[in-house]
This record gives structure tokens, C-alpha cells and sequence, in this order.
């Protein structure tokens, strides 16, 4: 530590304790006043909270066992600052990644059935907007039917509509995507 040149009278007549002088007293008091700034901190450095929480760990390890060494406690936030960088950029350069020379890329096994998921998800998006060109009654029962599971009497509770309606619409609405251009495409 350094020794002051010169000291008032006050401080030279009542000397303070290391306690009363620091703004943290203890390193546990610290840790709880400004672990959650800390840690918004080294969340934008990993971008993962878990990460984030281990990287925040091992800066305030380290600034636990340099405690007695700090001067200035008001400076700590940037030597814990300095201390997430410095442990993030070790993580990051330690980082090891295997790269192989391989005649042909690894492509993963096809699903069973043959079913890739982009078509699947092309053919359940096409079948949105074929439903969307429904008539609102039409894509009401067909939804309640199909996509809420509902049986044709519930569906026609759910409506204030005789069975027989439902089934009439439904019947039409499968119909009409069975003709839908767009349908036809993706499915062909």
C-alpha cells in the first residue's frame, strides 16, 4: 500500500478502520450487491446464461483470491470486468476443433420413410395457406375438426350447427384441397 504525504488533522486524530473506509467491507457483501450487473455482463460475452454463470464463477474466484491485493475497491467492477474478458479470451483461444480431410462429407441417414423435414415443412406450410383460401365456415370446421381432434357432433356444438352441415362443409372443404393447385405441387 501506499503511504499519504500528508493527512489532515481530522483523519491524523481519528484514525478509520480498513472496514469504515471501503465500500465493501467483505468480498461476500460485494459479490451480493453486484452479482447481477456482473452477470448481464457475462451474458453479452457468451450469449449463453449457463456459460455466462461459469465464466462469472471462475472471474470472481479470481478476484476472491486477489482481495487482500486490491487497493481500490471502488476500481473492483473493472478488475471483475477485466477478469471476464481475460477468462473468456483463454476459454475462447483454448477452444479446440477438430477439423478432418474426408473424401466425402457426412451426411446424416435418411429418415425412415424417406420423409425430409424441409418437404414436410413445406407441404404443412402450403396446407396453411390452401386452408387460409377456404371460406371462414368451411376452414372453421375443418380446423376444429382436423387440427383441434373435435368429432363432427362437438364440432357442431362448438358451431350452433346441425352434424349434418358440418359434414356437408368438411366433405366440400376436402374437396377443395384436394383441387388446390398448390397442394398438387408440393405433393407431386
Amino acid at each position: 500500500m501506499t503511504t499519504p504525504v500528508c493527512t489532515s488533522a481530522s483523519k491524523a486524530a481519528a484514525p478509520a478502520t480498513a472496514a469504515q473506509t471501503l465500500p465493501y467491507p467483505s468480498f461476500s457483501s460485494y459479490m451480493r450487491a453486484r452479482q447481477p450487473v456482473l452477470l448481464r455482463t457475462a451474458r453479452s460475452l457468451t450469449g449463453n446464461p449457463s456459460d455466462a454463470e461459469d465464466l462469472l464463477q471462475t472471474a470472481l474466484t479470481k478476484t476472491y483470491v486477489a482481495w487482500e491485493r486490491i487497493e481500490d475497491h471502488r476500481a473492483l467492477d473493472g478488475y471483475v470486468r477485466r477478469a471476464l474478458l481475460n477468462t473468456r479470451t483463454s476459454q475462447w483461444r483454448k477452444r479446440k476443433v477438430d477439423e478432418f480431410v474426408c473424401d466425402e462429407l457426412p451426411e446424416p441417414d435418411p429418415a425412415p420413410g424417406g420423409d425430409d423435414p424441409a418437404e414436410r415443412q413445406a407441404l404443412r406450410d402450403a396446407m396453411w395457406r390452401a386452408i387460409m383460401r377456404l371460406p371462414a365456415r368451411q376452414r372453421a370446421m375443418v380446423v376444429l375438426r382436423y387440427y383441434e381432434d373435435l368429432s363432427e357432433v362437438q364440432t357442431a356444438e362448438v358451431l350452433g350447427v346441425s352434424v349434418g352441415t358440418v359434414k356437408s362443409a368438411v366433405s366440400r372443404a376436402l374437396g377443395k384441397l384436394r383441387e388446390d393447385a398448390e397442394l398438387g405441387l408440393v405433393r407431386g
